[in-house]
């Protein structure tokens, strides 16, 4: 009898109709999928999947697309070319008008099939999938259609004042892409503020960044770009999506030129010898041979359809601000007679006059509404970039401008549309896009490319999504928060230096000897790093751990206590290794200071000095910071064991 009941029952549940599966829901990225069809069900590639692709234009990106696969997955993909190629990626070329120049669909179903009518589309559409990889292996089954609502989503970086070495670049450019962002803004030349030179002009920090052949004398000894390897920077960059846009700022801004040939110095004896003098031949020579350099020829240095010539922040009378616009309008048609279009930084509110300044063919940075009215801008004509300095100035410890962007506050509130107070109707067809910036005012401050860095990550996907999606997010600024960290990262970069989650073990070991390599080059901010050392007699000049960026030595090389060097700075803690004596070591490290920990008691904290000037209250931040290096242990004669690395909160 029971047996028979359950067979009714089973009879009768067949013919009820079954629960429809739950569609997927859209997949977490940044910047956010515009628009997703969940179907049910899910994907997994198999381990060596095979990448087709339909087109030639494609098949760089389809290459990289592979490298990125294998650094992600630690598996070979197989690439195929052909127009009716098949594979478990698919990548096409097709004309489809709403998907604009760089939209995108990505479907997932038995393949994942992805189409644009431009290779810039399939490009993104490949940083989308990776994203996707990066949190499960498992593909949720659906179609995503995407495409940008601005054009021009960036990033600027003041190398004028700070070197920042290309190899940072290159893996700058490999996380901008991997968010889809297009334009990395590099600031070529640039000087500190001489107040915190003593007021001498002579003693203040002045650097131009890239080789010259006109003027030899001219480039920065302290770091700067050769032509050929920004050549292949450039062309790198452009692979992935990239343009570089090269900033030489003049008129103003100018010590590393006016020191180089003091003839082009203004006279006005207020901004003297950092701006140029207006009235010069000497001016025009210099700027007009150094221009050409980098523009000309069949292969210039700077490859990119833009140049900057910057024209912010020049001071003057109004004779001086006539004379200061005539300047702009000239160099703006000397750009464009080598065939480029020229940038400039919005100043024509404050240098107010009657004498015509170029708008057709020339893109402005708006970033300050007192220098140049967004309104006023837009009316003159003027395509424009917005770059607000009260919304996305990263100027690191300065304390007038962020430290850190105010993440919640731009994703919930700006978009390109906004410059400073200003609200300019969304996706008005002269705002081409959005930036945020990087300014290092403060040279030689003790703030590291990893700092930068980290300030720069702190935003990226926040950035990446504002200019992508502008008004149009859906998701939460929490549930954004929380989940973009997942996303860690391009493949293969990890200049953050994590490697697991929040309060996790990273790397434990019995003894470190002398000489051996660790499985780990460094750990990011925050992180713990212990152990336990039978002290031996160490000479000065002895490390711990080292990697080309750092140093963290048992004895360093000028007091012989344990401290730490980076980027040409030495820091010393309150304790040396004494032979015989045996301790548990702990060095804490977050992105504002360094402590040192011994045998459970607080020894010495590097944490940031604030330094006074000349009497005044003007002020530096003194940064000490450090990303530990674990490669390479010294030779050391201590005994170091019980040694453990991990993530902090």
């Amino acid at each position: 009898m029971i047996k028979r009941l359950l067979c009714l029952a089973m009879a009768f549940a067949a013919i009820l109709p079954a629960t429809p599966a739950e569609k997927n829901e859209k997949p977490f990225t940044a910047p956010e999928i515009s628009e997703w069809k969940g179907e049910t069900g899910y994907l997994k590639l198999p381990d060596n999947p095979v990448i087709a692709y339909t087109d030639n234009s494609l098949q760089q990106i389809a290459a990289i697309f592979a490298g990125q696969y294998k650094s992600l997955t630690g598996n070979t993909a197989v690439i195929k070319s052909g127009k009716s190629a098949r594979g478990n990626i698919i990548l096409t070329v097709k004309p489809d008008k709403k998907l604009g120049g760089e939209g995108y669909k990505l479907s997932v179903n038995d393949c994942v099939t992805i189409t644009s009518p431009s290779k810039e589309g399939v490009r993104w559409a490949t940083q989308t999938l990776l994203q996707m990889l990066r949190q499960s292996t498992e593909l949720p089954k659906g179609v995503a259609v995407d495409c940008p609502n601005y054009a021009v989503r960036g990033l600027m970086v003041d190398a004028g004042r700070k070197y920042i070495p290309l190899d940072y670049l290159y893996k700058l450019v490999d996380d901008m892409a991997y968010y889809k962002m297009n334009r990395l803004h590099i600031h070529l030349n640039d000087n500190g503020f001489k107040y915190y030179f003593d007021d001498d002009w002579d003693k203040t920090q002045a650097a131009f960044r890239m080789e010259s052949d006109s003027f030899p004398g001219l480039t920065a000894r302290d770091g700067s770009y050769g032509k050929d390897e920004y050549r292949a920077f450039q062309k790198y960059a452009a692979d992935r999506g990239i343009d570089i846009v090269s900033e030489i700022d003049v008129p103003a801004h100018c010590l590393a030129l006016t020191r180089f040939m003091p003839e082009t110095a203004s006279t006005d004896g207020k901004n003297d010898r950092d701006h140029l003098d207006l009235d010069s031949p000497a001016t025009y020579e210099l700027l007009d041979k150094l221009i050409a350099e980098y523009l000309d020829g069949d292969d210039p240095v700077f490859s990119s359809p833009r140049f900057h010539i910057g024209t912010d922040e020049y001071q003057g009378d109004s004779a001086t601000m006539e004379k200061f616009r005539a300047f702009t309008d000239r160099y703006i048609k000397y750009v464009k007679s080598f065939g480029k279009e020229p940038v400039i930084w919005g100043s024509l509110t404050h240098a107010k006059g009657k004498t015509p300044v170029e708008v057709d063919g020339v893109e402005m940075y708006l970033w300050s509404n007192d220098y140049a009215k967004p309104e006023d801008m837009i009316a003159l004509g003027y395509n424009v970039v917005s770059v607000p300095d009260r919304w996305v100035y990263i100027v690191p410890k300065a304390g007038y401008y962020y430290d850190y962007l105010d993440n919640k506050k731009l994703y919930e509130e700006w978009t390109p549309a906004y410059v400073n107070t200003v609200k300019l109707p969304e996706n008005h067809p002269q705002i081409k896009g959005g930036m945020f910036a990087v300014w290092n005012d403060h040279p030689n401050n003790g703030l590291t490319v990893r700092d930068i860095h980290h300030r720069i990550m702190h935003s990226l996907p926040v950035m990446a999504a504002k200019t992508w999606n502008g008004a149009a997010v859906s998701v939460p600024f929490d549930t954004f928060d929380k989940n973009s960290p997942k996303l860690g990262e391009a493949p293969g970069i990890n200049f953050m230096a994590r490697h697991a989650a929040d309060s996790a073990t990273v790397l434990e070991l019995a003894e470190v000897t002398p000489g051996m390599t660790l499985p780990i080059d460094e750990i990011g901010y925050n992180y713990s790093v212990e152990f336990d050392i039978e002290s031996g007699k160490e000479a000065k000049g002895t490390p711990l751990f080292s990697t080309p960026e750092a140093t963290f030595w048992l004895s360093d090389p000028i007091t012989g206590n344990m401290g730490y060097s980076r980027e040409n700075h030495l820091n010393s803690f309150r304790f040396d290794v004494r032979p015989g004596e045996k301790h548990h070591i702990r060095i804490a490290g977050t992105n504002r200071t360094v402590t040192l920990y011994v045998d459970g008691k607080l020894v010495d904290d590097m944490n940031e000095r604030w330094i006074s000037f000349n009497g005044s209250n003007r002020k530096m931040a003194i940064v000490r910071t450090l990303v530990f290096p674990l490669r390479n242990a010294g030779n050391f004669t201590s005994r170091i064991t019980d040694f453990k690395v991990s993530h902090t909160e």
